[in-house]
């Protein structure tokens, strides 16, 4: 139960994002959010993934500007 709501707070926060975010920094962020849940399964794991991803994402777009 706690995994389903972690899960859907990342994908809010990635939802609230995307209005400035690319689509290499969503893309990072939701697989972030899946690696997370399925690797660690708690909240912290979704979020942390979902936060790692996103930065990778980030970081991509800067690279390939």
């Amino acid at each position: 139960m706690k995994s389903k709501i972690a899960i859907v707070f990342a994908a809010a926060l990635v939802a609230l994002a995307s209005g400035c975010a690319s689509q290499a920094e969503m893309v990072g962020a939701g697989t972030g959010a899946a690696v997370g849940a399925a690797v660690g399964g708690g909240p912290l794991a979704t979020i942390g993934g979902a936060m790692v991803g996103y930065g990778a994402g980030h970081t991509y777009d800067n690279k390939h500007r």
